[in-house]
């Protein structure tokens, strides 16, 4: 739809041989606040997923499942306007967003100026899969399975303890460590929460023998090993770098 606004200049310019009409109005096409704003529009193409906000419902279902504070880094994956960057730094923590589409970072600096959490925000235009995910202590995401699985073996590798929420989306077997579905909800109802887990499978010597652990994610099995025979451990967990089990 065009705007019914009268051209307040028009400028004739001689360029490259050409003939160039350039027409200011007070209002340009929908979509766009002024010239380079873009506004984005739900369902809109990006390099690797649409663009979808996340509702604020589950942007502030996500930030609490991750127990966001003051002394996080933030790290929004595929960031679009900004929102969940904003959100993040309205708690006081460092936010980053990654986007690739450079209007949309644009937008989203913008953004954070007029809410007043610019000092505290990031935006980069950069590709998620390029970017060092390592200063993150919270990642934060709404992608699509298959990036998501694609991201896997880099998010296992970030220190343990490190948080990461999805909007909607799992990571196949490795199963989410909370998952919490809100109501009532526009769309887009489910967050789900994983802590990276330490690495621990192997032989460990404890004062009560050798511990053989054996580990899937998050999951760990195994025996414990002594002068008194083998005992199976049960109810192994790890969440971030601290492990439970029971052995007799």
């Amino acid at each position: 739809t065009r705007s019914h606004s009268r051209p307040r200049l028009v400028m004739l310019a001689l360029l490259s041989g050409g003939l160039v009409l350039v027409l200011a109005t007070d209002t340009l096409l929908l979509g766009q606040s002024r010239i380079g704003q873009a506004q984005p529009a739900v369902g809109q193409p990006g390099k690797d997923v649409e663009w979808v906000p996340t509702p604020p419902e589950l942007i502030n279902q996500m930030l609490e499942m991750a127990k966001v504070s003051p002394q996080d880094v933030v790290m929004d994956l595929g960031s679009g306007d900004g929102r969940l960057v904003i959100a993040a730094a309205r708690l006081g923590a460092r936010a980053i967003g990654i986007e690739y589409d450079p209007r949309l970072v644009a937008l989203s600096t913008r953004n954070a100026t007029a809410a007043g959490v610019a000092p505290r925000t990031t935006f980069m235009n950069a590709d998620l899969f390029d970017v060092d995910l390592s200063p993150a202590t919270v990642i934060t995401m709404f992608l699509l399975p298959d990036i998501n699985l694609a991201l896997r073996p880099k998010l296992l590798e970030l220190p343990p303890g490190t948080r990461i929420v999805s909007n909607t989306w799992s990571m196949e077997d490795w199963t989410a460590d909370e998952t919490v579905v809100i109501e009532p909800c526009p769309s887009w109802c489910t967050a789900l929460l994983w802590i990276v887990p330490a690495q621990v499978g192997g032989v460990w010597q404890l004062p009560q023998g050798t511990l053989v652990l054996e580990q899937h994610f998050q999951e760990i099995s195994g025996a414990l090993r002594s002068g008194h025979g083998m005992v199976q451990i049960t109810e192994g967990r790890l969440r971030g770098n601290q492990i439970s089990f029971r052995a007799g």
